[in-house]
Order: C-alpha cells, then sequence, then structure tokens
C-alpha cells in the first residue's frame, strides 16, 4: 500500500468501508486506501530506490525465484520488471489498463492463460513466461528483452535495437539499472523460497 508521501498527483485510489460503500479518491486522508490505477510515470532512479518509496519491494521474492526456477528467466530480470513496472503493487492499474506486478495488457493476458492478472502468483508467472518468449526471441540481450516487454517485440525488430521511444529508452535503462542492482547491491534472499522463512 503506497503512503501519502509516495502517492502520485494523478493515481487513484479505493477504499471499502465495512458497510459496502466503496470510495475513490487522489488523495487519501487515512489507511486503508489501495492503489486502483496508477498514473503512467517513469520509475525511480536507482537512487531513490528504497523500502520507504517501495515498501513491497521484497514482498514477492518467494514468487520471482519460483517462477525463475520454473520458466528459466533470471530473477533479478523479473523482479527488476515488476519494480519498473509496478513500483511492486499487485493492484496497480496503468490507464491504458495494464494489470498488476507485472502490468500485463488484457490481451496479453488472455493469450498467456492468465485468468487473474490481480492475483500476485498468476500475474508473475505470466510475465515471466513472456519474458521468457522474449529471452527464446532475442536471447540474453536482456535491453532487447526489456524493450520488447514494453515497446513490443516487432518494434524491436523494426528499430533493430532499443526503439527510439524516450519512454521504451528510460524504461530499458531503469530495468537494467535495477537488475544491476538486484544482483549486487540488494541481492535477492534464496531463503524465500523456503515456506518457514520470515523475511526481515
Amino acid at each position: 500500500m503506497l503512503t501519502i508521501a509516495t502517492a502520485s498527483a494523478t493515481d487513484i485510489y479505493k477504499s471499502k468501508q465495512s458497510n459496502g460503500t466503496v470510495t475513490f479518491t487522489d488523495a487519501p486522508l487515512a489507511v486503508g486506501f489501495e492503489t486502483w490505477i496508477v498514473d503512467d510515470h517513469p520509475p525511480l532512479p536507482r537512487d531513490k530506490v528504497s523500502s520507504k518509496a517501495y515498501p513491497n519491494i521484497d514482498r514477492w521474492d518467494a514468487l520471482i525465484l519460483a517462477a525463475s526456477q520454473q520458466h528459466g528467466v533470471p530473477a533479478t530480470l523479473i523482479k527488476a520488471v515488476c519494480l519498473a513496472e509496478s513500483g511492486m503493487n499487485p493492484n496497480a492499474k496503468s490507464h491504458a489498463g495494464a494489470m498488476g506486478l507485472m502490468q500485463l495488457m488484457p490481451g496479453t493476458a488472455d493469450h498467456l492463460g492468465v485468468k487473474n492478472p490481480w492475483d500476485p502468483y498468476q500475474n508473475i508467472d505470466g510475465g515471466t513466461r513472456y519474458l521468457a518468449k522474449l529471452i527464446e526471441r532475442f536471447g540474453a540481450e536482456y535491453r532487447l528483452v526489456a524493450a520488447g516487454y514494453n515497446a513490443g517485440p516487432g518494434n524491436v525488430t523494426k528499430y533493430g535495437g532499443v526503439p527510439p521511444f524516450k519512454e521504451t529508452q528510460v524504461y530499458v535503462e531503469r530495468v537494467m539499472d535495477y537488475r544491476g542492482m538486484f544482483l549486487t547491491e540488494r541481492p535477492i534472499d534464496r531463503r524465500a523460497l523456503d515456506p518457514s522463512y520470515q523475511a526481515p
């Protein structure tokens, strides 16, 4: 759940009261609100990444590691995409309609057989399978894989590399930077796969 301090001016928040009343706001003044629509904005630079900015940054590590093992995609790449796409928020929804942790578009979710894109397990599994398809196409050129995830593989092929779209170029740099961070400064704890492990 995002706090008021990290809210974007155009993010939309939703709260459901005990009597069933649902409230939407762009300025949550109390606890109990969850992000419903996230403003489309560039992910934070690496030096701004923290547990305060992203409270869920390590929450999904077990799911990420499991998807990595199952589909042969580096866990660091999966986590970097999750962070760049949604800030690790499973309730994130973009103005374009992309949903959940890995921001799956409805058509992509359907194609991947993801029945509930709001479910973190299904979302990460579906997004990872899509990354695996991109790796099949572009190999271990992870910059191209990230570009394909953001702008579509057709555009990567068309331009012979990262497409000349400002949003995609910023996105690719962030994903690569985040992946480096998860490889060195903030490694993913493999103990997260142990059901008895409690994250700090």
